[in-house]
């Protein structure tokens, strides 16, 4: 059976909705798409494309090009690209609740999320830290940020943290709750069955034995020995600067960074275009675009849609391989 995947644009001023409508375009054989949008701005961003948009319903057939099912989320009011407005707030996480909670339900094998606009929503009244937390509270579960591309998967220890906490939120706990559910997804959603994922160390050349800083000796080390004698295949904890060696990553099935801006430049500097945001530990696949709302690009037809593209790919495979797996 081709999965069914839910489809949220995201921020309606940001390039979401007309990333929504470019990938309307393309006929799929891998999943069957259902938008959960406000339909006044989906028309607007195929207007602005000057893109072909047929809404249908949820249980209707697309058969051409611009078609695209939606369950319609209203805005409270109309839409300027470029511009946000509180007011649609509720609409933008509506969106995100009701489509969570299908697939929750089992009416989607899993969802794809465009970006949304943090300042926005929490002028709106929510208090709002990201859609990965919003999502794992919505399931109640512990969850891990992946983000991917062709090249490498980074997963994180800690996500938006100030530089001065992350030190202090690294403890065994965490770290072995996090390695615990990198390592259930990659045999669950790619399908490798022992994987191997290099833990990177969080100061300076891993510590330098101690003397950089003993998180790698206290913390990380015995978390690593911990579950290597589970059977765990974990290599580290290595030093960022030279992990990244693309004769290093040929050996790795994931690296896991201690923090947002240790793993992610690389990964993004390696292929932003087609990198994507998972949220691992769901019992659904999510998959996001690995990119901002863009305000100055909304409403231009300039928005590259590589990486939304490939976050339905990615989503679509992963339902696919779960389906195997069960």
């Amino acid at each position: 059976m081709i999965p069914r995947l839910a489809l949220v644009p995201g921020e309606p001023a940001g390039i979401g909705p007309e990333l929504c409508v470019r990938l309307a375009q393309l006929p799929r054989t891998d999943c069957r798409l259902l938008a959960y949008a406000d339909p006044g701005t989906l028309q607007q961003a195929a207007h602005a494309l000057g893109l072909p948009l047929r809404l249908l319903g949820e249980n209707e057939q697309a058969t051409q090009a611009g078609d695209l099912r939606l369950h319609p989320v209203p805005n409270a009011v109309p839409n300027r690209f470029g511009h946000t407005d509180p007011a649609n707030a509720h609409a933008v996480v509506e969106a995100l609740n009701v489509a969570s909670d299908a697939c929750l339900r089992g009416e989607h094998a899993g969802i794809v999320t465009g970006p949304v606009h943090k300042a926005a929503l929490n002028a709106g009244g929510f208090a709002f830290t990201g859609t990965t937390e919003l999502l794992a509270q919505r399931a109640g579960c512990e969850v891990v940020m992946m983000l991917a591309n062709d090249i490498v998967r980074v997963a994180l220890a800690t996500t938006h943290l100030p530089l001065r906490a992350v030190a202090d939120a690294i403890d065994a706990t965490t770290l072995t709750r996090t390695l615990r559910i990198t390592h259930r997804a990659l045999q669950r959603d790619f399908g490798i069955e022992q994987p191997l994922i290099a833990v990177l160390g969080l100061n300076p050349h891993a510590g330098e034995a101690g003397h950089l800083g003993r998180e790698e000796i206290e913390v990380i080390e015995p978390v690593i020995a911990a579950l290597r004698s589970e059977g765990m295949r974990l290599t580290g904890p290595l030093s960022a600067d030279t992990a990244f060696l693309p004769q290093k990553l040929a050996g790795f099935d994931a690296v896991l960074a201690m923090y947002h801006d240790q793993g992610l430049p690389v990964l993004k500097y390696s292929g932003f275009e087609r990198a994507v945001n998972m949220t691992l530990g769901l019992p659904y696949p999510r998959v996001a675009v690995d990119h901002g709302t863009a305000l100055e690009l909304a409403g231009k037809g300039i928005a590259d849609p590589s990486s939304l593209f490939a976050a339905v790919e990615t989503c679509a495979r992963i339902a696919a391989q779960r389906r195997l797996a069960a």
